[in-house]
């Protein structure tokens, strides 16, 4: 996924995942793109500090199932 189909993923409320579904991408109340590790808590930015280069590749970004999807 590209950085602009990720960030349009979080926005339209999907989970938007990077590497396995422990780790997902999140909007906070600043308006920053997040990559938080849901077991802990703890985040890193979407991107590098110049909020062009995606930290992950781009093929490893996926749009997970939610929770309606998984029940059926």
């Amino acid at each position: 996924m590209t950085l602009l189909e990720i960030k349009a993923a979080v926005d339209a409320g999907h989970r938007v995942h990077w590497a396995n579904s422990g780790y997902r991408v999140n909007r906070d109340r600043l308006g920053q793109y997040l990559i938080l590790f849901t077991r802990t808590g703890d985040a890193i930015g979407l991107t590098d500090q110049t909020g062009t280069r995606l930290n992950g590749a781009p093929d490893e970004f996926f749009i997970g199932e939610t929770a309606e999807e998984a029940a059926q």
